[in-house]
């Protein structure tokens, strides 16, 4: 069967909540507060959804000088998966309460396992929720699976390989809202700017007004303009922390332009060494 790889709306999700096959995970998260998300799952979550915490499950908190939101360890991710009742011939659905861009960062550390199945909720629960669709308080019980598997490291790089990468022509694109870019502001980070020779698309261009993703054609316009001819495995995506840059990555797929690599470390990882140059303005 043909999977979701991409996006799911949330109507066809609804007509699959009893598959066997398929399993839902709640990415919810707060900066402000790394509770809140749990907290909001366990009074009510979509029928069946597992959750998956930021900082615990999708980050490895123990690594230092890796940014903010270092990449997780391997065998801790595959023993999540594990406990989540997730395979590699499982349909993954991952959500989150707004942009879609902790629901991204599942879906990417996915899709490098070589999990091709794996889709993010388009709208996620607002819009779930404002199609009135069932949401559930009971706590699920996942039955546990196998997996086994290996992170591509082709697709994950560090501020080394970044630099080498941008010193042969490639792309780096930075999902970060533009005022941060160039170092007008800086709420999260210790240096404001940008790495040298990176250029800007703030990650939220990716959406609608309504908070769906544009569609595939639109994107694909929208980030062939940016890329010119080359090849989309040309592009390294990057953010604060490694978690929107994700949402840019899932936006190019979307669009049909495969093969994007993660920055992992991202802008907080950059600035870890003060040798590494600092760019301001546009």
């Amino acid at each position: 069967m043909a999977g979701w790889t991409t996006l799911v709306q949330p109507d066809v999700l609804a007509m699959a909540l009893q598959r066997p096959d398929v399993v839902i995970v709640d990415c919810r998260f707060s900066l402000a507060d790394p509770l809140a998300g749990e907290q909001a799952w366990r009074k009510s979550h979509l029928p069946g959804a597992v959750y998956a915490h930021l900082e615990r499950d999708l980050s490895n908190m123990a690594r230092h000088g890796e940014g903010r939101h270092p990449w997780p360890d391997e065998h801790a991710f595959l023993a999540r998966l594990q406990q989540w009742g997730i395979s590699p011939s499982t349909q993954v659905v991952a959500y989150d309460d707004g942009d879609g861009a902790i629901a991204a960062r599942l879906w990417f550390l996915l899709r490098v396992l070589g999990h091709e199945k794996v889709a993010v909720l388009d709208g996620g629960l607002k819009r779930w929720i404002a199609l009135g669709l069932p949401a559930s308080s009971v706590p699920p019980r996942p039955v546990p699976a196998h997996y086994a598997g290996h992170f591509d490291r082709s697709r994950l790089l560090d501020a080394t390989a970044v630099e080498a990468h941008l010193a042969n022509g490639g792309i780096l694109i930075d999902a970060r809202a533009p005022e941060r870019f160039r170092g007008e502001q800086e709420p999260l980070d210790r240096v404001a700017g940008h790495v040298p020779g990176a250029i800007n698309r703030y990650y939220m261009n990716n959406l609608q007004e309504t908070g769906q993703f544009k569609s595939p054609m639109q994107l694909a316009a929208e980030f062939r303009a940016l890329l010119g001819d080359r090849d989309p495995t040309q592009v390294v995506s990057m953010c604060g922390s490694g978690v929107t840059a994700c949402h840019t990555l899932l936006a190019m797929e979307r669009a049909g332009l495969r093969g994007g690599k993660l920055f992992t470390a991202s802008w907080s990882g950059w600035i870890t060494d003060p040798a590494r140059p600092v760019a301001t303005g546009p």
